[in-house]
């Protein structure tokens, strides 16, 4: 055997498993009960899915090109995937569609409630 056809058995294995972990990220987002274990389920394995599947493709593609444009892919993911789940996070919370009997910790409660005190109400000078 050679290095490329060990690289093509390799990438078939990663193509396979990211596509599980992507497939176990969408049923969690079917399955889960609320809005927060929703979003974990769409963030950390789609991201490792996504990133398995990377890797498989610059196995199987060895173009140093498309590693570039794939490493590309992977950095946006890597930087965009967590501030948005917790910008979705954060306004589902002040939305009030968060199970709170589901919170094991409840750190943002106190957060905004000491931020709506400090706000001046309308029409009143700060």
């Amino acid at each position: 055997m050679s290095w490329a056809d060990v690289a093509d058995v390799l990438a078939a294995g990663c193509l396979v498993v990211g596509a599980l972990l992507t497939l176990t990220a969408a049923l969690g987002i079917l399955r889960f009960p609320d809005v927060l274990t929703r979003m974990h389920s769409a963030t950390k394995p789609q991201v490792l899915g996504l990133l398995v599947i990377l890797l498989g493709l610059a196995l199987r593609l060895r173009d140093p090109a498309t590693l570039g444009l794939l490493a590309l892919v992977a950095l946006f993911q890597l930087l965009t995937s967590p501030i948005a789940s917790h910008m979705v996070g954060r306004a589902s919370f002040r939305a009030g569609q968060v199970r709170r009997d589901l919170l094991v910790v409840d750190e943002l409660s106190a957060t905004l409630a000491e931020q709506s005190r400090a706000e001046p109400t309308e029409g009143e000078t700060p």
